[in-house]
């Protein structure tokens, strides 16, 4: 198979076409001669609630729904993300994704693992979770590593044991600083214990949940922006980060920043009143906000990775740059060395975009959906 177009790869954009055999990109050959279409590896969503009123808590059935939703937005591999619920509800969501991770989804998105989001977090900064908190305790640890299904958990590093933080660590499960009242110097302690065991860091959804950065307490936001290796998430749908604060990440943490859509199961829906959680969220034009008059706090997004390709493109971000955001460093992030780049040896998950970043056509293992 060929699929040719203006190929968005890491080094710039370049007319050419993507031999493909077997689902794998086997060779990459320039020429002028190509339809007028970019040509990106898939999206890659590591934060994703639900979508197409499904939710990543009800189920295998609804999570392959969402997936298949978000796939249509060009997200070839995603994370089901949970909830801060009880731990009992948190472990059905949880074997409910990992019967997608094995089973797969026909004509449907990659489901590498899930992103455990709460109970680790602190009851201070819940923003829209439900006030169902725990600090891990072996309990916990023993029932995630049993399941062997979270690949990311968002946490407060100030509400977990350095033994905790060693025992995901050890484990490979990525830990994402969020929903913290964590100092700079708590979130570098963690940052320093999980690194004993190769343990990767991130921060779950820069800005939004956690403390401000203040010139005497940079607090985890300038503890991550500061570190050379920790990853960030950034939800742009430009009403949970101005974008000044999009331009000023993404200068500063350059091949570290990830957009995510943190998106819940009203997206795709009409506006009025959803849930999340179990909780009432009204969503209009764009924005969601808790209670069912949003008069709360911003919930989760309605956003898909298409429409954040073209918000960051939108406020300054090159083509290459905004590909980068959403597939290369998150496959870097995650350790999936077989995708997220236009490379030969890769997966043929791959997306084409119009000149006004409109998607056109979606290929997993270079199958068109």
């Amino acid at each position: 198979m060929r699929i040719d177009g203006h190929l968005v790869t890491p080094h710039g954009i370049q007319p050419g076409v993507l031999e493909i055999q077997d689902g794998i990109i086997t060779q990459i050959e320039a020429r002028s001669n190509v339809q007028d279409r970019f040509i990106l590896p898939g999206f890659i969503d590591l934060h994703v609630h639900g979508g197409d009123n499904a939710d990543a808590m009800d189920g295998p059935e609804a999570v392959a729904r969402m997936a298949r939703f978000h796939l249509s937005h060009g997200t070839t591999t995603l994370y089901p993300t949970t909830m801060t619920r009880p731990w009992p509800e948190i472990m059905d969501a949880l074997k409910g994704i990992q019967h997608v991770t094995r089973q797969g989804i026909t004509n449907g998105p990659d489901v590498p693992g899930a992103h455990l989001e709460g109970p680790f977090i602190n009851p201070q900064r819940l923003g829209a979770q439900p006030p169902f908190t725990l600090q891990p305790t072996d309990r916990e640890l023993n029932d995630i590593l049993a399941l062997d299904t979270v690949r990311l958990t968002t946490l407060a590093p100030e509400c977990c044991s350095d033994a905790a933080i060693l025992t995901m660590a050890q484990h490979g499960i990525r830990l994402s600083i969020g929903h913290t009242c964590a100092t700079c110097e708590q979130c570098q302690h963690m940052m320093r214990i999980a690194r004993t065991q190769n343990g990767v860091i991130g921060g779950t959804h820069l800005f939004n949940a956690m403390p401000e950065v203040k010139g005497r307490n940079p607090g985890p936001i300038g503890a991550l922006l500061a570190d050379d290796d920790a990853f960030m998430e950034l939800i742009f749908d430009t009403h949970h980060v101005h974008p000044a604060n999009f331009t000023m990440v993404r200068k500063a943490a350059g091949e570290r920043l990830m957009l995510v859509t943190d998106a819940m199961r009203a997206t795709g829906c009409p506006n009025g009143v959803s849930s999340l959680g179990g909780q009432e969220v009204y969503v209009n034009n764009g924005t969601a906000r808790m209670g069912a008059d949003g008069s709360g706090n911003l919930a989760g997004s309605v956003l898909t990775l298409d429409q954040a390709l073209k918000n960051a493109c939108s406020h300054g971000a090159s083509l290459v740059e905004a590909s980068r955001m959403l597939s290369t460093t998150p496959a870097r992030y995650m350790g999936l060395n077989d995708r997220g780049s236009l490379k030969p040896g890769m997966r043929a998950d791959i997306l084409s975009i119009n000149e006004h970043y409109n998607i056109t056509n979606v290929w997993l293992a270079a199958k068109s959906n």
